[in-house]
């Protein structure tokens, strides 16, 4: 019996060729990428009315209090 399992050895350095193979999937696929970023930047633009609207609520109350 061997010290050294080659098998586990073959199974990772194969493992390592197929992660070096893949391709870039935000090249091959442009559209959905630019889906995720027009979502992202409606969720970043809604949060900050939603925050802006809540600040501003605060301020008039609080000035309201004085």
């Amino acid at each position: 019996m061997a010290a050294i399992d080659t098998s586990l050895l073959a199974r990772s350095e194969n493992t390592l060729n197929e992660l070096v193979k893949r391709k870039n999937w935000a090249g091959r696929e442009p559209g959905v990428v630019l889906v995720f970023c027009i979502i992202g930047a409606l969720a970043l633009l809604l949060g900050g009315i939603y925050i802006h609207k809540k600040l501003s609520e605060r301020r008039a109350r609080k000035a309201a209090q004085i």
